[in-house]
This record gives structure tokens, C-alpha cells and sequence, in this order.
């Protein structure tokens, strides 16, 4: 419960915050040119709102909605999300937004998605400014790789380590790299100490390759047990720190990445159990471990074979090395004005690999990949931790700009699209028509929203 509540603190001040601040966009070129805002909300306020107020002497009604789903700024003479029609058959006045040249009415549109793009390049360079950018390279990853079958298929093998592409060095162990292989026509490794070279297609299905179970390419990490969690099967057999693993119900284990497989093809007969005794034989394993002595494992090493029940979620109860535990993370430091460069690259190549990523949406996998704001909670790391929140938050500020500024009727850049049409054709779209399209908008935006959280709903009971 704790965690779950830590999540939500996390996500719903950086959702908050970033609202504000895109709604600020609008707020601020809107008061720039003259024009009104009515409202400026964080959430929905629907039928009644938490708290409100109007300063003296004011146009702008300030208030928190019940609704946390947004927020909004109503901004006079325009047809948004409040859908005030009333309005629209009054005269024009002079502080209204259609009374406001095209120039004006297109930067007030974008004032968001700007305010929302500039904050995420400030918050990567300042976190460059503050933490640095640590990262343990790839190339340093001596242990190698672990392949799924997939992989191995393309001439990747257990232990290879892993170099760079034809185009660029890999960098660190991220989604970075999955996309370079993705797109890469070679592949250069190290294999037994000599370097070598796959050839790959050059367009692999990169939500494939993450979504896959074994995943196509994780670091190798040894069997070995760092510690052993009180009351478990592990303690309860006598497992110790630096013993290791070998095998399981007498299939070889090279790692704990095998290890953990192996733990999951029983997920199946778990699953089928329709008696105690089905899901008590689903849970018996056999496993061999070796004894680590003073000297720790040694080619003589006691070797004990011992059965074991595994805990209902098929856990035997120990903990591995961290990967920062087994390499040493490389750390690259940045001055205050060497921060902002590096932040604004940081920042483009989030955002365009985003973009990029956006083919997938439109098939079939990529539709179930879609999540809602349990998905996106779920980003947040269970212990509150300033740099992970501020990098999450960057993240989603780069988003939350780039869905607003698709043309989409009810985003802000389906009134862009209407803006520049205006401006091209020298024609205004008719206000019923905008209406219509306002509402088709929202429409749109309603059963994306349930979509996503339909998935979120079904990932959770375990269907997807």
C-alpha cells in the first residue's frame, strides 16, 4: 500500500505541475494579446469545483476541479472543451480570441506545447547539471549477453558482448540499444575474447523485441546468491551468500537469467493447476547449487541437490549483485552552461525516438501496449527518488507536447490545423462546423482514454 501511494504522490504532482504550466502557455500569449481568460483550472470542475476564486478587479476565475484529468483555461470568444455555444452568439468584442488576428490565435494555441517542450529540455539539463549521467557501458559488460531464441536465430550467441552497429558504439543497457538493433544491418561483438560481426535485416520489429518473454537481449547475470530473504524456501534449504545456483529439475543453469526462465515455463503448469496437489507439483523443484567456501567457489566446491517448494509466486526466496554491484557505472559530469547543450540533445532524441516509436500504435501489439494512467504511475519508482521524478516528469512533458500537438479537434493541434487552413485559404472554418468538430474531437479523446485504461485493467487481472 505504501508503495502504491508513493506512486500516486509522484505522479499526480508531476501531472499537476505540467498542467499548470501548459495551461500557463495559453494563459500567458492569451494575456499578452488582449484576451480574456475566463477560467484557468487545474482538473475538471464539472457541475462543482474543490476550491475557487476570483481576485478583485479580475476577469480570470482561478480553481482546482474534481476531476483529475487535465485542467483547462477558458479562454473568451473560443470553442474548446467547455463547448460554450451561448457565447459564440454574441457579438465579437474586442478581448474575445476570435476577434484576435490568426497569428495571434496560433501562438495562443501553441503557448502549451511550447511551455511544455521548453520545461522538459530545462529539466534534462539540470539534471545533467545536478546528477550527472550515469551509465554502465555496454562494452564494458564482460559477462556478456543472454539471447532469446529469436536472437539466437540471427547469430547471437550466449556470452557475446555486445559492441556497436554500423552506424554508431552502443552507448548503456536501455531502449536505445534495443532501437539501434532494431535498425542496424551489422552488429559487432566480441565473442571468446575475438571481435566479430552479425549481420542483421536492418528492420526488426522493435515491440517485438521488447515486448518478447525471455526478452532478446538482457546482460548475463550469474546464478550467484548476494543474500538469502528471511522465511523462505531459500533460507529453509540453507542457502548462503555466494552460493550458486547449477541447475533446476536437471536442466543446466549458465545464470540467473536461465534460472529465471526456467521459473517461468512452470508459470504454465501453475496455471493449469485445478488441485492442491497440481499446484503443489507445479511448485516442487529439484536444484542443484554449489557451497561457496572462504575462498568463495572454487572448481572443487561442495555440490548439494536438495527438492524445494517454491512460495505460490514461484520465488525460492534470494537476491543477486545489481548490475552497478558487478561493473563499475562510468559518470560523465557537466558545468552549468555545458548542462544546457546537452540537455536540449538529451531532450530531441527522447522526444524523436517517441515519435519514431509511434508506427507501432497503429498495429494490433502496439494497440494492447497502449496504457493509462496506471501504466503511466507505474513509471515511477516505488521509493521517492528526485532524479527518477525528475526525469519521469521531463518525460512526460514530452508527451504531453507532443499528443497536444497532434491534429486532433479538442487537442490544441487540431485548432492549429483549423489556424493554419485559416490562414492558407484566407477562410475561417464556420463556428458549426468547429462545434461539430469539437465534439468529434472529444470523442476521440474519450475512447483512447478508456482504451488505455481498459488495458491497464486487463494487464492487472492478468488477461493481457
Amino acid at each position: 500500500m505504501e508503495v502504491f501511494l508513493i506512486r500516486v504522490l509522484q505522479f499526480m504532482l508531476a501531472i499537476s505541475l505540467l498542467v499548470l504550466l501548459h495551461e500557463g502557455g495559453h494563459f500567458f500569449f492569451s494575456k499578452l494579446f488582449g484576451v480574456r481568460v475566463e477560467k484557468f483550472y487545474l482538473f475538471f470542475d464539472w457541475k462543482f469545483s474543490l476550491f475557487k476564486f476570483k481576485p478583485k478587479n479580475s476577469d480570470t476565475e482561478y480553481g482546482i476541479g474534481w476531476i483529475p484529468l487535465g485542467g483547462y483555461c477558458k479562454i473568451a470568444g473560443m470553442i474548446d472543451e467547455s463547448f460554450d455555444t451561448e457565447q459564440m452568439k454574441q457579438p465579437v468584442q474586442n478581448y474575445e480570441f476570435r476577434a484576435k488576428p490568426s497569428w495571434q490565435r496560433l501562438l495562443i494555441m501553441i503557448g502549451g506545447v511550447l511551455v511544455n517542450f521548453l520545461l522538459a529540455l530545462f529539466i534534462y539539463a539540470q539534471i545533467l547539471f545536478w546528477w550527472g549521467d550515469t551509465y554502465i557501458p555496454v562494452k564494458d559488460m564482460t559477462l556478456g549477453m543472454k539471447f532469446n531464441q529469436e536472437a539466437k536465430s540471427y547469430g547471437f550467441r550466449d556470452g557475446d558482448i555486445l559492441v556497436g552497429t554500423d552506424t554508431k558504439a552502443f552507448k548503456d543497457f536501455s531502449a536505445d540499444l534495443y532501437r539501434d538493433i532494431s535498425e542496424a544491418h551489422r552488429v559487432d561483438i566480441i565473442r571468446d575474447g575475438k571481435p566479430m560481426s552479425i549481420t542483421l535485416p536492418g528492420d526488426l520489429n522493435l515491440l517485438g523485441m521488447l515486448k518478447a518473454d525471455p526478452a532478446f537481449v538482457r546482460p548475463l547475470m550469474p546464478a550467484q546468491i548476494d543474500s538469502v530473504l528471511p522465511d523462505t524456501p531459500a533460507a529453509k534449504i540453507g542457502l548462503k551468500k555466494g552460493d550458486k545456483i547449477v541447475s533446476l529439475n536437471g536442466a543446466p543453469v549458465d545464470s540467473y537469467n536461465e534460472f529465471v526462465d526456467q521459473l517461468g515455463r512452470r508459470q504454465d503448469l501453475l496455471a493449469t493447476a485445478t488441485t492442491a496437489a497440481d499446484s503443489l507439483k507445479a511448485r516442487t523443484v529439484v536444484i542443484v547449487y554449489q557451497h561457496a567456501n572462504s575462498q568463495g567457489l572454487t572448481a572443487n566446491s561442495q555440490t548439494d541437490t536438495t527438492e524445494v517448494v517454491l512460495t505460490p509466486e514461484l520465488k525460492l526466496g534470494f537476491t543477486i549483485k545489481a548490475l552497478a554491484d558487478i561493473y563499475k557505472p562510468t559518470t560523465v559530469e557537466y558545468g552549468f552552461l555545458e548542462s544546457i547543450p546537452a540537455g536540449i540533445k538529451y531532450g530531441w532524441h527522447v522526444l524523436t525516438s517517441y515519435v519514431d516509436d509511434m508506427k507501432y500504435v497503429f498495429s494490433a501489439e502496439g494497440a494492447k501496449s497502449l496504457g493509462g494512467f496506471g501504466a503511466i504511475g507505474s513509471l515511477f519508482p516505488p521509493m521517492w527518488d528526485w532524479y527518477m521524478f525528475w526525469k519521469m516528469t521531463a518525460f512526460l512533458s514530452i508527451i504531453l507536447a507532443f499528443m497536444n500537438i497532434l491534429p486532433i479537434p479538442a487537442l490544441d493541434g487540431g485548432h492549429v490545423l483549423f489556424l493554419l487552413y485559416e490562414m492558407i485559404t484566407r477562410r475561417k472554418p464556420s463556428e458549426n462546423f468547429m462545434i461539430k468538430a469539437e465534439y468529434v474531437g472529444f470523442g476521440i479523446l474519450i475512447l483512447l482514454m478508456v482504451v488505455a485504461n481498459l488495458n491497464d485493467i486487463l494487464r492487472w487481472l492478468g488477461y493481457m
